[in-house]
Protein backbone atom coordinates (compact mmCIF):
# COMPACT_ATOMS: atom_id res chain seq x y z
CA UNK A 1 0.00 0.00 0.00
CA UNK A 2 1.25 3.49 -0.81
CA UNK A 3 2.22 5.63 2.15
CA UNK A 4 1.09 9.22 2.32
CA UNK A 5 3.33 11.80 3.90
CA UNK A 6 1.22 13.76 6.34
CA UNK A 7 2.09 17.36 7.04
CA UNK A 8 1.77 19.76 9.95
CA UNK A 9 2.61 17.33 12.76
CA UNK A 10 5.00 15.19 10.77
CA UNK A 11 2.77 12.10 10.97
CA UNK A 12 3.16 9.27 8.49
CA UNK A 13 -0.22 7.74 7.74
CA UNK A 14 -1.59 5.35 5.17
CA UNK A 15 -4.48 6.40 2.99
CA UNK A 16 -6.75 3.82 4.58
CA UNK A 17 -5.94 5.15 8.05
CA UNK A 18 -6.48 8.74 6.93
CA UNK A 19 -9.87 7.80 5.57
CA UNK A 20 -10.92 6.63 9.02
CA UNK A 21 -9.72 9.62 11.02
CA UNK A 22 -12.60 11.33 12.86
CA UNK A 23 -13.32 14.97 12.20
CA UNK A 24 -12.95 15.89 15.87
CA UNK A 25 -11.04 14.47 18.79
CA UNK A 26 -12.49 11.41 20.49
CA UNK A 27 -12.88 13.57 23.59
CA UNK A 28 -15.80 15.29 21.86
CA UNK A 29 -17.76 12.08 22.19
CA UNK A 30 -17.52 12.43 25.96
CA UNK A 31 -19.05 15.92 25.89
CA UNK A 32 -15.72 17.46 26.93
CA UNK A 33 -13.78 19.98 24.91
CA UNK A 34 -11.08 18.27 22.84
CA UNK A 35 -7.51 19.52 22.74
CA UNK A 36 -7.15 19.14 18.98
CA UNK A 37 -9.31 19.43 15.89
CA UNK A 38 -9.13 17.39 12.69
CA UNK A 39 -9.09 18.72 9.14
CA UNK A 40 -11.09 19.31 7.05
CA UNK A 41 -13.49 21.24 9.27
CA UNK A 42 -16.20 21.22 6.56
CA UNK A 43 -15.67 17.99 4.57
CA UNK A 44 -17.04 17.24 1.14
CA UNK A 45 -17.69 19.68 -1.70
CA UNK A 46 -17.08 23.04 0.05
CA UNK A 47 -14.58 25.05 -2.02
CA UNK A 48 -13.43 28.68 -1.93
CA UNK A 49 -14.28 29.45 1.71
CA UNK A 50 -14.74 33.07 2.77
CA UNK A 51 -15.21 33.96 6.42
CA UNK A 52 -16.37 36.88 8.54
CA UNK A 53 -16.81 37.42 12.28
CA UNK A 54 -19.54 39.35 14.07
CA UNK A 55 -18.84 39.46 17.79
CA UNK A 56 -18.42 35.85 18.92
CA UNK A 57 -20.09 34.38 15.83
CA UNK A 58 -18.34 33.22 12.66
CA UNK A 59 -19.98 32.87 9.27
CA UNK A 60 -18.57 31.16 6.19
CA UNK A 61 -19.64 30.94 2.54
CA UNK A 62 -18.62 28.45 -0.17
CA UNK A 63 -18.85 28.27 -3.94
CA UNK A 64 -21.71 26.18 -5.32
CA UNK A 65 -21.26 26.37 -9.13
CA UNK A 66 -24.35 24.95 -10.91
CA UNK A 67 -26.07 23.72 -7.75
CA UNK A 68 -29.16 25.32 -6.20
CA UNK A 69 -29.87 26.75 -3.68
CA UNK A 70 -26.63 28.62 -4.23
CA UNK A 71 -23.80 29.71 -1.89
CA UNK A 72 -24.22 27.78 1.39
CA UNK A 73 -23.79 29.89 4.54
CA UNK A 74 -22.35 28.22 7.66
CA UNK A 75 -22.24 29.37 11.29
CA UNK A 76 -19.74 28.51 14.03
CA UNK A 77 -18.76 29.64 17.50
CA UNK A 78 -15.40 27.84 17.62
CA UNK A 79 -14.17 27.64 13.98
CA UNK A 80 -14.29 23.83 14.15
CA UNK A 81 -17.97 22.94 14.47
CA UNK A 82 -20.00 24.37 11.59
CA UNK A 83 -23.74 24.31 10.90
CA UNK A 84 -25.45 25.08 7.60
CA UNK A 85 -27.93 27.90 8.31
CA UNK A 86 -28.96 29.29 4.90
CA UNK A 87 -28.12 29.93 1.27
CA UNK A 88 -27.34 33.38 -0.06
CA UNK A 89 -29.43 32.64 -3.16
CA UNK A 90 -32.45 30.45 -2.48
CA UNK A 91 -35.31 32.12 -4.36
CA UNK A 92 -35.57 30.71 -7.93
CA UNK A 93 -36.86 34.04 -9.29
CA UNK A 94 -33.81 35.89 -7.99
CA UNK A 95 -31.27 34.20 -10.27
CA UNK A 96 -33.04 32.74 -13.34
CA UNK A 97 -29.74 32.87 -15.24
CA UNK A 98 -28.50 29.88 -13.22
CA UNK A 99 -31.02 27.64 -15.00
CA UNK A 100 -28.86 27.46 -18.15
CA UNK A 101 -25.21 27.01 -17.22
CA UNK A 102 -22.79 24.22 -18.10
CA UNK A 103 -21.38 21.84 -15.52
CA UNK A 104 -18.87 23.50 -13.14
CA UNK A 105 -20.06 26.92 -14.25
CA UNK A 106 -22.38 29.17 -12.26
CA UNK A 107 -21.38 30.51 -8.82
CA UNK A 108 -17.63 31.00 -8.31
CA UNK A 109 -15.67 32.15 -5.27
CA UNK A 110 -17.91 34.23 -2.99
CA UNK A 111 -16.65 36.81 -0.53
CA UNK A 112 -18.65 37.11 2.70
CA UNK A 113 -18.33 40.34 4.69
CA UNK A 114 -20.17 42.27 7.42
CA UNK A 115 -20.30 46.06 7.55
CA UNK A 116 -22.41 48.49 9.56
CA UNK A 117 -25.19 46.05 10.41
CA UNK A 118 -25.40 44.37 7.00
CA UNK A 119 -24.02 41.09 5.64
CA UNK A 120 -22.73 41.15 2.07
CA UNK A 121 -22.09 38.16 -0.17
CA UNK A 122 -20.47 39.11 -3.47
CA UNK A 123 -19.61 36.57 -6.14
CA UNK A 124 -19.31 35.67 -9.82
CA UNK A 125 -21.90 33.77 -11.82
CA UNK A 126 -20.09 32.37 -14.84
CA UNK A 127 -22.36 32.17 -17.92
CA UNK A 128 -24.92 34.29 -16.03
CA UNK A 129 -23.59 37.65 -17.14
CA UNK A 130 -21.18 39.06 -14.56
CA UNK A 131 -20.74 39.64 -10.83
CA UNK A 132 -23.41 40.40 -8.24
CA UNK A 133 -23.93 40.77 -4.52
CA UNK A 134 -26.77 40.13 -2.11
CA UNK A 135 -27.34 41.53 1.37
CA UNK A 136 -29.05 40.51 4.61
CA UNK A 137 -29.38 41.86 8.13
CA UNK A 138 -29.46 38.28 9.42
CA UNK A 139 -27.18 35.61 7.90
CA UNK A 140 -30.05 33.12 8.16
CA UNK A 141 -31.89 35.29 5.66
CA UNK A 142 -33.83 36.49 3.96
CA UNK A 143 -31.16 37.57 1.49
CA UNK A 144 -31.90 40.30 -1.03
CA UNK A 145 -32.29 40.05 -4.77
CA UNK A 146 -28.96 40.17 -6.62
CA UNK A 147 -27.53 43.58 -7.38
CA UNK A 148 -25.38 43.27 -10.50
CA UNK A 149 -22.05 45.07 -10.66
CA UNK A 150 -21.84 47.40 -13.63
CA UNK A 151 -18.57 47.47 -15.51
CA UNK A 152 -16.78 44.24 -14.56
CA UNK A 153 -16.83 40.74 -16.01
CA UNK A 154 -13.90 39.27 -14.05
CA UNK A 155 -14.12 36.67 -11.31
CA UNK A 156 -13.70 36.45 -7.52
CA UNK A 157 -14.74 39.96 -6.41
CA UNK A 158 -14.00 41.31 -2.93
CA UNK A 159 -15.41 44.21 -0.87
CA UNK A 160 -13.58 46.60 1.47
CA UNK A 161 -14.72 49.71 3.33
CA UNK A 162 -12.76 52.78 4.41
CA UNK A 163 -13.64 56.37 5.34
CA UNK A 164 -17.29 55.93 4.45
CA UNK A 165 -16.56 54.52 1.00
CA UNK A 166 -16.90 50.99 -0.35
CA UNK A 167 -14.28 49.49 -2.66
CA UNK A 168 -14.60 46.66 -5.11
CA UNK A 169 -11.61 44.45 -5.86
CA UNK A 170 -11.70 42.53 -9.13
CA UNK A 171 -9.46 40.36 -11.27
CA UNK A 172 -7.94 41.23 -14.63
CA UNK A 173 -5.14 43.13 -16.30
CA UNK A 174 -5.84 46.75 -17.17
CA UNK A 175 -2.81 47.11 -19.46
CA UNK A 176 -2.15 43.70 -21.07
CA UNK A 177 1.04 44.89 -22.78
CA UNK A 178 2.75 45.08 -19.37
CA UNK A 179 2.78 41.27 -18.97
CA UNK A 180 4.34 38.79 -21.37
CA UNK A 181 4.30 35.44 -19.56
CA UNK A 182 1.65 32.72 -20.10
CA UNK A 183 -1.68 32.71 -18.24
CA UNK A 184 -1.26 35.98 -16.35
CA UNK A 185 -3.93 37.66 -14.30
CA UNK A 186 -4.00 40.57 -11.90
CA UNK A 187 -5.92 42.33 -9.16
CA UNK A 188 -7.38 45.83 -9.39
CA UNK A 189 -9.52 48.07 -7.17
CA UNK A 190 -12.25 50.64 -7.75
CA UNK A 191 -14.81 52.47 -5.66
CA UNK A 192 -18.36 51.08 -5.82
CA UNK A 193 -21.81 52.43 -5.03
CA UNK A 194 -23.37 49.54 -3.12
CA UNK A 195 -26.88 50.93 -3.54
CA UNK A 196 -26.76 50.48 -7.31
CA UNK A 197 -23.75 48.28 -8.09
CA UNK A 198 -22.15 51.06 -10.13
CA UNK A 199 -18.36 51.26 -10.19
CA UNK A 200 -17.14 54.80 -9.58
CA UNK A 201 -14.03 56.58 -10.81
CA UNK A 202 -11.14 54.70 -12.34
CA UNK A 203 -9.64 51.28 -11.79
CA UNK A 204 -6.21 50.95 -10.16
CA UNK A 205 -4.05 47.88 -10.80
CA UNK A 206 -2.77 46.46 -7.52
CA UNK A 207 -0.67 43.53 -8.71
CA UNK A 208 0.09 41.24 -11.63
CA UNK A 209 1.11 38.46 -9.26
CA UNK A 210 3.91 37.71 -6.83
CA UNK A 211 6.51 37.22 -9.61
CA UNK A 212 6.94 37.78 -13.35
CA UNK A 213 5.74 34.23 -14.08
CA UNK A 214 2.79 34.21 -11.67
CA UNK A 215 -0.22 32.40 -13.16
CA UNK A 216 -3.95 32.83 -12.57
CA UNK A 217 -3.85 35.40 -9.77
CA UNK A 218 -7.36 35.43 -8.28
CA UNK A 219 -9.39 35.24 -5.06
CA UNK A 220 -8.29 38.64 -3.66
CA UNK A 221 -9.03 39.74 -0.09
CA UNK A 222 -7.82 43.02 1.44
CA UNK A 223 -7.27 43.51 5.19
CA UNK A 224 -6.22 46.53 7.24
CA UNK A 225 -3.93 45.44 10.05
CA UNK A 226 -1.34 46.76 12.47
CA UNK A 227 2.30 46.45 11.42
CA UNK A 228 5.15 45.78 13.83
CA UNK A 229 5.32 49.48 14.76
CA UNK A 230 1.59 49.73 15.46
CA UNK A 231 0.82 51.59 12.26
CA UNK A 232 -2.03 50.62 9.99
CA UNK A 233 -1.19 49.01 6.67
CA UNK A 234 -2.98 47.01 4.00
CA UNK A 235 -2.48 43.36 3.23
CA UNK A 236 -3.65 41.72 0.00
CA UNK A 237 -4.16 37.94 0.08
CA UNK A 238 -4.52 36.11 -3.25
CA UNK A 239 -4.67 32.62 -4.73
CA UNK A 240 -2.25 31.77 -7.52
CA UNK A 241 -1.14 28.81 -9.58
CA UNK A 242 -4.55 27.50 -10.59
CA UNK A 243 -6.96 25.27 -8.68
CA UNK A 244 -4.93 22.05 -9.10
CA UNK A 245 -1.82 20.81 -7.34
CA UNK A 246 0.09 24.05 -8.06
CA UNK A 247 -2.41 26.08 -6.04
CA UNK A 248 -0.90 28.46 -3.48
CA UNK A 249 -1.62 31.42 -1.21
CA UNK A 250 0.45 34.59 -1.63
CA UNK A 251 0.41 37.88 0.24
CA UNK A 252 1.27 41.51 -0.59
CA UNK A 253 1.80 44.63 1.51
CA UNK A 254 1.03 48.32 1.02
CA UNK A 255 0.97 51.53 3.03
CA UNK A 256 -1.95 52.74 0.90
CA UNK A 257 -5.21 51.07 -0.05
CA UNK A 258 -4.53 51.64 -3.74
CA UNK A 259 -0.92 50.52 -3.59
CA UNK A 260 1.72 50.01 -4.65
CA UNK A 261 1.52 46.45 -3.26
CA UNK A 262 4.81 44.68 -2.64
CA UNK A 263 4.90 40.86 -2.69
CA UNK A 264 6.15 39.15 0.45
CA UNK A 265 9.63 37.66 -0.04
CA UNK A 266 8.49 34.49 1.77
CA UNK A 267 5.68 33.73 -0.70
CA UNK A 268 3.87 31.42 -0.95
CA UNK A 269 2.82 31.51 2.67
CA UNK A 270 1.16 28.12 2.24
CA UNK A 271 1.19 25.55 -0.56
CA UNK A 272 1.58 21.80 -0.99
CA UNK A 273 2.79 22.03 -4.58
CA UNK A 274 6.31 20.96 -3.59
CA UNK A 275 5.36 17.90 -1.53
CA UNK A 276 5.04 15.38 -4.36
CA UNK A 277 2.25 13.35 -5.89
CA UNK A 278 1.69 11.13 -2.85
CA UNK A 279 0.82 13.92 -0.42
CA UNK A 280 -2.70 13.25 0.80
CA UNK A 281 -3.71 16.90 1.29
CA UNK A 282 -3.09 18.70 -1.99
CA UNK A 283 -4.24 21.60 -4.20
CA UNK A 284 -4.16 24.02 -1.25
CA UNK A 285 -5.21 27.61 -1.86
CA UNK A 286 -7.95 30.23 -2.12
CA UNK A 287 -7.77 31.43 1.47
CA UNK A 288 -9.40 33.96 3.76
CA UNK A 289 -8.19 34.91 7.24
CA UNK A 290 -9.98 36.01 10.39
CA UNK A 291 -8.96 37.40 13.77
CA UNK A 292 -10.79 35.98 16.77
CA UNK A 293 -12.22 38.02 19.61
CA UNK A 294 -9.12 36.92 21.56
CA UNK A 295 -6.75 38.44 19.00
CA UNK A 296 -5.63 35.14 17.42
CA UNK A 297 -5.49 34.68 13.65
CA UNK A 298 -6.82 31.71 11.64
CA UNK A 299 -7.00 30.86 7.96
CA UNK A 300 -9.69 28.96 6.08
CA UNK A 301 -8.76 27.63 2.66
CA UNK A 302 -9.61 24.90 0.22
CA UNK A 303 -7.69 21.70 -0.43
CA UNK A 304 -8.30 18.20 -1.71
CA UNK A 305 -7.54 14.81 -0.17
CA UNK A 306 -6.25 11.75 -2.01
CA UNK A 307 -7.38 8.25 -1.15
CA UNK A 308 -6.13 4.89 -2.35
CA UNK A 309 -8.36 2.51 -4.27
CA UNK A 310 -8.25 -1.29 -4.24
CA UNK A 311 -5.61 -1.26 -6.99
CA UNK A 312 -3.29 1.21 -5.26
CA UNK A 313 -4.18 4.23 -7.40
CA UNK A 314 -4.79 7.61 -5.75
CA UNK A 315 -7.98 9.60 -6.26
CA UNK A 316 -9.43 12.90 -5.07
CA UNK A 317 -12.88 11.61 -4.12
CA UNK A 318 -14.54 14.45 -2.20
CA UNK A 319 -13.45 17.39 -4.38
CA UNK A 320 -12.32 20.63 -2.72
CA UNK A 321 -13.05 20.89 1.00
CA UNK A 322 -12.71 23.58 3.68
CA UNK A 323 -9.66 23.39 5.96
CA UNK A 324 -8.54 25.41 8.99
CA UNK A 325 -4.95 26.54 9.66
CA UNK A 326 -3.51 28.49 12.60
CA UNK A 327 -1.78 31.77 11.68
CA UNK A 328 0.69 33.88 13.62
CA UNK A 329 1.58 37.43 12.62
CA UNK A 330 5.35 37.92 12.65
CA UNK A 331 6.59 41.41 11.85
CA UNK A 332 3.19 42.13 10.41
CA UNK A 333 3.24 39.17 8.01
CA UNK A 334 1.10 36.03 8.33
CA UNK A 335 2.88 32.75 9.07
CA UNK A 336 0.62 29.79 8.37
CA UNK A 337 1.00 26.87 10.79
CA UNK A 338 4.37 28.05 12.18
CA UNK A 339 7.11 25.46 11.97
CA UNK A 340 5.38 23.51 9.21
CA UNK A 341 3.74 25.94 6.72
CA UNK A 342 1.35 23.17 5.74
CA UNK A 343 -2.27 22.26 6.40
CA UNK A 344 -2.20 20.02 9.47
CA UNK A 345 -4.18 16.80 9.64
CA UNK A 346 -4.74 17.84 13.23
CA UNK A 347 -3.69 20.75 15.39
CA UNK A 348 -4.53 22.44 18.68
CA UNK A 349 -8.00 23.84 18.32
CA UNK A 350 -8.75 27.58 18.55
CA UNK A 351 -8.93 29.17 22.00
CA UNK A 352 -12.70 29.55 21.75
CA UNK A 353 -15.60 28.01 23.68
CA UNK A 354 -16.18 24.49 22.34
CA UNK A 355 -19.64 24.66 20.77
CA UNK A 356 -20.75 21.54 18.90
CA UNK A 357 -24.16 21.53 17.25
CA UNK A 358 -26.79 18.84 17.89
CA UNK A 359 -26.24 15.75 15.79
CA UNK A 360 -28.74 15.48 12.95
CA UNK A 361 -30.72 12.24 12.59
CA UNK A 362 -29.30 9.76 10.10
CA UNK A 363 -32.75 9.31 8.57
CA UNK A 364 -34.89 12.11 7.16
CA UNK A 365 -38.51 11.01 7.49
CA UNK A 366 -39.77 14.02 5.50
CA UNK A 367 -41.99 14.92 8.44
CA UNK A 368 -41.20 18.64 8.29
CA UNK A 369 -43.01 21.08 5.99
CA UNK A 370 -39.81 22.08 4.18
CA UNK A 371 -36.80 20.20 2.87
CA UNK A 372 -33.70 19.92 4.99
CA UNK A 373 -31.10 22.52 4.00
CA UNK A 374 -28.65 19.80 3.04
CA UNK A 375 -30.57 18.94 -0.15
CA UNK A 376 -29.59 20.54 -3.46
CA UNK A 377 -30.79 20.34 -7.03
CA UNK A 378 -29.04 20.89 -10.34
CA UNK A 379 -29.46 24.48 -11.47
CA UNK A 380 -32.25 26.90 -10.81
CA UNK A 381 -35.70 25.29 -11.26
CA UNK A 382 -38.05 26.86 -13.78
CA UNK A 383 -41.07 25.01 -12.40
CA UNK A 384 -42.06 23.42 -9.09
CA UNK A 385 -41.57 19.66 -9.33
CA UNK A 386 -41.26 18.49 -5.74
CA UNK A 387 -43.30 18.70 -2.56
CA UNK A 388 -43.51 17.14 0.89
CA UNK A 389 -46.89 15.49 1.30
CA UNK A 390 -48.17 13.19 4.05
CA UNK A 391 -44.69 12.41 5.31
CA UNK A 392 -43.20 11.66 1.88
CA UNK A 393 -41.07 13.55 -0.60
CA UNK A 394 -42.88 13.53 -3.94
CA UNK A 395 -40.85 14.13 -7.13
CA UNK A 396 -42.67 14.69 -10.40
CA UNK A 397 -41.43 12.33 -13.11
CA UNK A 398 -40.14 14.60 -15.87
CA UNK A 399 -38.35 14.16 -19.18
CA UNK A 400 -34.91 15.42 -18.10
CA UNK A 401 -32.41 12.60 -17.65
CA UNK A 402 -29.23 12.26 -15.61
CA UNK A 403 -27.19 12.16 -18.82
CA UNK A 404 -28.54 15.52 -20.06
CA UNK A 405 -26.48 18.70 -19.69
CA UNK A 406 -27.85 22.14 -18.82
CA UNK A 407 -31.09 20.74 -17.38
CA UNK A 408 -32.85 20.75 -14.02
CA UNK A 409 -33.80 17.08 -13.55
CA UNK A 410 -36.14 15.73 -10.86
CA UNK A 411 -33.24 14.99 -8.54
CA UNK A 412 -32.65 16.01 -4.92
CA UNK A 413 -29.25 15.11 -3.48
CA UNK A 414 -26.93 15.98 -0.63
CA UNK A 415 -23.14 16.28 -0.49
CA UNK A 416 -21.09 13.14 0.14
CA UNK A 417 -18.82 14.10 3.05
CA UNK A 418 -17.12 10.81 3.89
CA UNK A 419 -15.05 8.14 2.19
CA UNK A 420 -16.92 5.51 4.21
CA UNK A 421 -20.66 6.10 4.26
CA UNK A 422 -23.98 4.43 3.67
CA UNK A 423 -27.09 5.87 2.06
CA UNK A 424 -30.55 4.45 1.46
CA UNK A 425 -34.08 5.41 0.47
CA UNK A 426 -37.49 3.83 0.01
CA UNK A 427 -39.49 4.74 -3.09
CA UNK A 428 -43.07 3.96 -4.05
CA UNK A 429 -43.50 4.22 -7.80
CA UNK A 430 -45.89 2.75 -10.37
CA UNK A 431 -43.61 3.08 -13.36
CA UNK A 432 -44.81 2.94 -16.93
CA UNK A 433 -42.75 2.65 -20.10
CA UNK A 434 -39.53 4.73 -20.09
CA UNK A 435 -40.03 5.79 -16.46
CA UNK A 436 -37.69 5.04 -13.56
CA UNK A 437 -36.87 6.27 -10.07
CA UNK A 438 -34.30 5.45 -7.45
CA UNK A 439 -30.97 6.21 -5.81
CA UNK A 440 -28.22 8.22 -7.47
CA UNK A 441 -24.59 9.11 -6.77
CA UNK A 442 -24.01 12.13 -8.98
CA UNK A 443 -21.20 14.47 -9.92
CA UNK A 444 -22.16 15.54 -13.44
CA UNK A 445 -23.95 14.25 -16.52
CA UNK A 446 -20.85 12.27 -17.53
CA UNK A 447 -20.13 10.89 -14.06
CA UNK A 448 -22.75 9.15 -11.93
CA UNK A 449 -24.16 5.88 -10.56
CA UNK A 450 -27.86 4.97 -10.58
CA UNK A 451 -29.85 2.18 -8.94
CA UNK A 452 -33.39 2.45 -10.24
CA UNK A 453 -36.79 0.82 -10.43
CA UNK A 454 -38.57 0.68 -13.78
CA UNK A 455 -41.84 -1.00 -14.80
CA UNK A 456 -40.39 -4.51 -14.75
CA UNK A 457 -36.82 -4.41 -13.46
CA UNK A 458 -34.29 -2.97 -11.07
CA UNK A 459 -31.16 -1.80 -12.85
CA UNK A 460 -27.72 -0.81 -11.59
CA UNK A 461 -25.46 1.15 -13.91
CA UNK A 462 -22.93 3.94 -14.01
CA UNK A 463 -21.65 6.66 -16.30
CA UNK A 464 -17.87 7.09 -16.42
CA UNK A 465 -16.30 9.70 -18.69
CA UNK A 466 -19.51 9.79 -20.69
CA UNK A 467 -19.67 6.02 -21.27
CA UNK A 468 -22.58 4.13 -19.68
CA UNK A 469 -22.08 0.61 -18.26
CA UNK A 470 -24.93 -1.57 -17.04
CA UNK A 471 -23.78 -3.63 -14.05
CA UNK A 472 -26.89 -5.62 -13.19
CA UNK A 473 -30.51 -6.01 -14.30
CA UNK A 474 -32.97 -8.09 -12.20
CA UNK A 475 -36.74 -8.62 -12.46
CA UNK A 476 -38.84 -6.59 -10.01
CA UNK A 477 -42.52 -5.65 -10.29
CA UNK A 478 -43.48 -4.58 -6.77
CA UNK A 479 -44.70 -1.05 -6.24
CA UNK A 480 -42.24 -0.18 -3.45
CA UNK A 481 -38.50 -0.70 -3.35
CA UNK A 482 -35.71 0.11 -0.92
CA UNK A 483 -32.34 1.04 -2.40
CA UNK A 484 -29.05 1.24 -0.53
CA UNK A 485 -25.33 1.78 -1.05
CA UNK A 486 -22.31 1.36 1.19
CA UNK A 487 -18.80 2.57 0.43
CA UNK A 488 -15.56 0.97 1.54
CA UNK A 489 -12.19 2.47 2.61
CA UNK A 490 -10.63 1.29 -0.66
CA UNK A 491 -13.12 3.22 -2.79
CA UNK A 492 -15.64 0.57 -3.73
CA UNK A 493 -19.43 0.63 -3.64
CA UNK A 494 -21.83 -2.15 -2.72
CA UNK A 495 -25.39 -1.48 -3.86
CA UNK A 496 -28.42 -3.35 -2.54
CA UNK A 497 -32.19 -3.51 -3.05
CA UNK A 498 -35.27 -5.07 -1.51
CA UNK A 499 -39.01 -4.81 -1.09
CA UNK A 500 -38.41 -3.67 2.52
CA UNK A 501 -35.40 -2.51 4.51
CA UNK A 502 -35.34 -5.89 6.31
CA UNK A 503 -35.13 -7.90 3.09
CA UNK A 504 -32.22 -6.41 1.22
CA UNK A 505 -30.10 -8.20 -1.39
CA UNK A 506 -26.75 -7.10 -2.84
CA UNK A 507 -26.73 -6.29 -6.52
CA UNK A 508 -23.83 -6.15 -8.95
CA UNK A 509 -20.98 -6.98 -6.57
CA UNK A 510 -18.39 -4.40 -5.59
CA UNK A 511 -18.19 -1.51 -8.03
CA UNK A 512 -15.33 1.01 -8.16
CA UNK A 513 -16.38 4.40 -6.79
CA UNK A 514 -13.89 6.42 -8.81
CA UNK A 515 -16.21 7.43 -11.68
CA UNK A 516 -17.08 10.55 -9.64
CA UNK A 517 -13.47 11.33 -8.62
CA UNK A 518 -11.56 14.38 -9.83
CA UNK A 519 -9.32 12.13 -11.89
CA UNK A 520 -12.32 10.80 -13.86
CA UNK A 521 -14.87 13.61 -13.75
CA UNK A 522 -12.71 16.73 -13.58
CA UNK A 523 -14.26 20.13 -13.09
CA UNK A 524 -14.82 22.20 -9.96
CA UNK A 525 -17.92 20.66 -8.40
CA UNK A 526 -18.20 17.61 -6.12
CA UNK A 527 -20.10 14.35 -5.51
CA UNK A 528 -23.65 14.07 -4.18
CA UNK A 529 -25.98 11.21 -3.23
CA UNK A 530 -29.78 11.24 -3.24
CA UNK A 531 -33.03 10.54 -5.10
CA UNK A 532 -34.27 11.02 -8.64
CA UNK A 533 -36.94 10.10 -11.17
CA UNK A 534 -37.14 10.48 -14.95
CA UNK A 535 -39.31 9.59 -17.94
CA UNK A 536 -36.24 9.54 -20.20
CA UNK A 537 -37.20 12.22 -22.69
CA UNK A 538 -40.90 11.45 -22.77
CA UNK A 539 -43.75 13.50 -21.33
CA UNK A 540 -45.15 12.11 -18.07
CA UNK A 541 -47.75 12.95 -15.44
CA UNK A 542 -46.40 10.38 -12.99
CA UNK A 543 -44.55 10.99 -9.71
CA UNK A 544 -42.28 9.03 -7.38
CA UNK A 545 -42.94 9.03 -3.65
CA UNK A 546 -39.86 8.74 -1.43
CA UNK A 547 -40.76 7.64 2.10
CA UNK A 548 -37.43 8.48 3.70
CA UNK A 549 -33.78 9.07 2.95
CA UNK A 550 -30.78 8.36 5.13
CA UNK A 551 -27.10 9.19 5.01
CA UNK A 552 -24.53 8.14 7.59
CA UNK A 553 -20.82 8.85 7.43
CA UNK A 554 -18.21 6.86 9.30
CA UNK A 555 -15.16 9.11 8.88
CA UNK A 556 -16.33 11.68 11.42
CA UNK A 557 -17.31 11.84 15.08
CA UNK A 558 -20.15 14.33 15.33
Amino acid sequence: MKKLVSNGLGIIASLALSALLPLHSVAAQNNSAPTNYQNPVIPGFHPDPSITRVGEDYYLANSSFEWFPAVPIYHSKDLVNWQLISYAVSEPDYLPELADVDKTRGIYAPTLRYHDGTYYMITTCVQCGSNFYVTATNPQGPWSKPIWVEGDRGIDPDLFWENGKAYYTGTGILEPKKVTWPNPNGIWIQEIDLKTGTLLGSKTQLTYGHAINARWTEGPHIYKIDDKKGKKRYMLLVAEGGTGEDHAVNVFDSQSLKGPYVPHHKNPIITHRNLGNNEQINSTGHADIIQTQNGDWWMVLLAKRKFEDSKGALHNMLARETFLVPVVMENGWPVANPGYARIPHQAQRPDLPWTPFPKKPVRDEFDQPTLDLAFNMLRNPTEKWHQISNGSLVLNTRSANLSDNRVNPSMLVRRIQDIQYKAATEVEFNATKNESAGLVIYRDYNSYYQLSKSQTHITLGYMKKGKYTEVAHVPFTKKSAVFGVKSTPDLQLQFSYGSTAKHMKPIGGLVSAVATSDQMAGGFNGPYVGMYTTSDGELSTNSAEFKWFEYEGFDRAQ
